[in-house]
């Protein structure tokens, strides 16, 4: 199962940002540009006026050569980026734009001094390309703050609805946010980037038994999540720029989560102070678990079974239904046994939240052998 999980990640499922439904309306497009160029290199070859076939054929073969030649570009170079072709693309822009204006007031004093109209072209030329040369390349030094400048040209950054959820290996291993997806409760896209798998991976082929049980426990985790109708869960490939950098998995995380405008979802209380420094949102678990646990007031009435006794003399332990401890005094008599308490006081600490009350007032005869057992247990 986990080396289908794994095949599942490493392949072009539906959940991965690149799918093959995306790829093979590439490959249409790729199609369709050859016959497009096939069909321009016989529309030129057959109106030039030349006699000789041969030359129609080298022109033909040259057209198509060109188009072929893209397309082998366009497959060699695999690691595109978006901000790179914005640079590219907005400072070709603007390099032809300003070399044009900077030549429309240079212009009267070339023409005063250089008659030959092949000089003047030509200078025209060196100067739209230092134009476009300066812009791309001052474009490309500075493209992580020039995405902010024009936001649009950060497609990343243009998300609709709710952030999404970046996952982290501790998350995924603890296993409630499994059963937090089985209540619908959410709505948003889940992203686990493949260095988090990666992780995974290791901690399941780890030689430790307890380490390759945690391991494959997420590895598990992941596989009842992507079963999960209830829950979009897609892979990323983690081929930013931004990434290339960094290597540990916590700081890979972060700066993920703030490239996609995310959060973070983790129990990790160093990532989670990490995350928070770096200005990214996060969602810990822990902290989630902690509030979602009944509310209980001083004068409020609880019914509890005490299962053990307590630290001091005469006290009972009971637990509510979400884990929170109540300490009842004077309830060791009771342990074993399901009695009403009143509760007395609410103690919030890191840990949790304890509740402590007391035993509700009984009849004199259950207050009398309820002395008698204490003096007894003495």
């Amino acid at each position: 199962m986990h080396k289908r999980l794994r095949d599942w990640f490493a392949g072009t499922s539906h959940l991965g940002f690149f799918s093959s439904q995306s790829t093979a309306l590439l490959w249409v497009a790729r199609g369709v540009f050859v016959a497009l160029s096939i069909g321009i290199a016989t529309s030129t070859a057959s109106m030039l006026d030349f006699d000789d076939v041969g030359s129609r054929i080298a022109i033909f073969g040259l057209v198509l050569l060109i188009s072929l030649g893209v397309i082998a570009i366009d497959l060699l170079a695999k690691d595109k980026q978006i901000t790179t072709i914005s640079a590219l693309f907005f400072g070709l822009a603007m390099g032809f734009l300003l070399s044009d204006l900077f030549w429309r007031a240079l212009d009267p004093i070339v023409s005063t001094y250089v008659t030959n109209l092949l000089i003047k072209n030509l200078v025209h030329l060196f100067i739209t390309l230092i134009f476009c040369f300066t812009c791309v390349s001052i474009l490309l030094q500075t493209k992580d703050e020039f995405r902010f400048i024009i936001p649009y040209v950060e497609f990343s950054k243009q998300l609709k609805g709710s952030k999404p959820l970046v996952l982290d290996t501790s998350v995924i291993i603890d296993g409630r946010i499994a059963d937090i997806c089985d209540t619908g409760i959410i709505d948003t896209k889940m992203i686990v980037p493949r260095f988090v798998l990666q992780e995974l991976q290791g901690i399941a082929d780890s030689s430790d038994k307890i380490r390759r049980n945690r391991g494959r426990r997420g590895l598990d985790i992941l596989k009842r999540m992507q079963g999960n109708t209830k829950v979009e869960l897609q892979m990323h490939e983690g081929n930013l720029a931004e990434l290339r950098d960094v290597h540990k998995v916590d700081e890979r995380l972060v700066v993920l989560a703030k490239v996609l405008g995310a959060r973070v979802v983790t129990n990790d209380f160093n990532l989670n102070k990490i995350s928070q420094l770096q200005g990214v949102e996060v969602i810990n678990l822990n902290e989630l678990a902690n509030a979602l646990k009944l509310v209980a007031l001083p004068g409020e009435s609880l019914q509890i079974k005490i299962v053990k006794q307590g630290d001091q003399m005469g006290q009972g332990v009971g637990y509510l239904d979400d884990g929170t401890m109540v300490v009842v005094e004077q309830g060791r008599h009771a342990i074993g046994q399901e009695v009403p308490i009143t509760v007395t006081s609410v103690l919030q600490t890191p840990a949790g939240r304890m509740i402590f009350g007391k035993i509700e007032p009984r009849s004199a005869e259950e207050r009398v052998r309820a002395r008698d057992t204490d003096v007894r247990s003495l």
